[in-house]
């Protein structure tokens, strides 16, 4: 069963929406919530798919959204990598990180709980010169 969430899509403010791209591994929560708050205010959306696998890692109940999410998204960026663990997960945020001019992350600041968690992937962009705006 999916998680609780507001019905309301998280506001998308001091973007010009014309030029707004969401880069997104599409996860199911905030990942998604971003796409779709993006999509939803006229932005284009890219996905990054961290492994060939990766789809088949994510709960089941969230395998509609991510399909219907990959066909709307305007490019998808595929790491080459086949299966889904924390390494390529790590990889696929590396990807998005290479081609975002900023990362937004919802994250409680705290260590990653592995490989790859938010955590890891806010201290890439810092060491790639990439702004860094935790939610």
């Amino acid at each position: 069963m999916p998680p609780l969430r507001s019905a309301r899509l998280p506001t998308v403010r001091g973007y010009d929406t014309a030029e707004l791209v969401a880069l997104s591994c599409l996860a199911d929560g905030p990942d998604t919530w971003f796409a779709e708050a993006v999509l939803s205010a006229g932005g284009r959306l890219e996905a990054v798919v961290p492994a060939t696998e990766y789809r088949n890692g994510l709960p089941q109940w969230h395998h509609p959204v991510y399909d219907e999410l990959r066909q709307r998204a305007s490019h998808v960026h595929e790491t080459g990598l086949v299966v889904s663990d924390p390494a390529s997960h790590m990889a696929g945020s590396e990807t998005l990180v290479g081609l975002a001019d900023e990362l937004l992350a919802v994250w409680d600041g705290k260590p990653a709980r592995g490989h790859g968690g938010t955590a890891d992937v806010v201290a890439y962009a810092q060491r790639h010169g990439v702004p860094v705006r935790t939610l």
